[in-house]
């Protein structure tokens, strides 16, 4: 059973983990019913932008917490463990991509937060463009860090296939944080949202932005294309879409290379260059592999 259920009465306090997962506080709210737990900068500076980092497929928001505690102390950071994920309760039909988009819309009611910068990683990307989508007044940018579903993770079997080879080159330390995630999340809720993620035009609403967006790919990603296929895709037509290459990296980078996902996002906050910090190993490099048109011009 999942940790949290909708049943529970409104009253009675939930328990929070024996050990923090971060420097990140953790706590609890309750949403349309539901139990959500999350994850907040514990003190955020005054003014500072809102930033919330949203989970991929059947995962919690834990993998995502090294990238976000680098950028807890510029942004008021915010990881939610999305219903039916994590240790958030369930509610009944949320496992869909627009219902995904809707209940963060309405975490976002309950912290009483007008707008956003969303970060997300794998599923949390289409997550992230269905809320844009939908909820345009609501969003200030998009970080989209190895989208996942489509065309291209589909049937099933190869996408299996696509996580068997990506598993061996993610940190070994990203089981021990994953395993149990799936497990909790179990069997007939990975069929139900597989289909839902591969079933939605992650691509077209994702051209469609009209919002600053950045794309962050990993070069060692077995679950995307080659990066001269995004490149001829994205070139189809004149968006708000910024897409960088990480080399070294594979499908998890918020979790395998916070470091240099921190920077890469500091840098598209406020639209400096996207360059190597010079203290980075020389075998990792990130660089452009397209630019829209009507993304913001880099200041200095």
């Amino acid at each position: 059973m999942n940790a949290a259920s909708s049943s529970r009465p409104p009253d009675t306090p939930r328990k929070l983990p024996r050990r923090p997962a971060s420097t990140l506080a953790e706590k609890w709210t309750r949403v349309d019913g539901v139990d959500v737990f999350y994850r907040e900068s514990p003190n955020p500076p005054a003014g500072a932008r809102v930033m919330a980092h949203v989970h991929g497929f059947g995962l919690s928001g834990r993998y995502l917490l090294p990238t976000a505690e680098r950028l807890s102390d510029e942004f008021h950071t915010l990881v939610p463990d999305l219903p039916g994920f994590g240790r958030s309760g369930k509610s009944k039909g949320m496992l869909d991509i627009p219902d995904l988009a809707r209940a963060a819309l309405h975490f976002f009611d309950d912290r009483g937060v007008e707008k956003a910068t969303l970060v997300g990683n794998s599923m949390g990307c289409p997550v992230i463009i269905e809320y844009a989508h939908r909820y345009p007044d609501r969003i200030d940018r998009a970080v989209l860090v190895s989208p996942a579903g489509g065309i291209y993770n589909q049937p099933l079997r190869r996408a299996i296939g696509q996580l068997s080879a990506d598993a061996p080159r993610e940190p070994f330390k990203m089981a021990t944080v994953a395993v149990p995630d799936y497990v909790r999340f179990g069997i007939p809720s990975t069929m139900r949202m597989f289909r839902s993620l591969t079933q939605y035009p992650s691509l077209q609403r994702l051209l469609e932005l009209r919002v600053p967006t950045l794309v962050v790919l990993g070069q060692r990603d077995p679950l995307l294309p080659h990066a001269h296929r995004v490149d001829e895709i994205a070139s189809q037509t004149d968006s708000h879409v910024l897409v960088v290459m990480l080399e070294g990296a594979a499908h998890a980078i918020n979790y395998s290379h916070p470091g240099q996902l921190a920077h890469i996002i500091r840098a598209f906050m406020d639209d400096r260059p996207i360059a190597n910090d010079p203290t980075w190993p020389g075998h990792v490099r990130l660089y452009e592999v397209h630019r829209g048109k009507h993304h913001p011009p880099t200041q200095g």
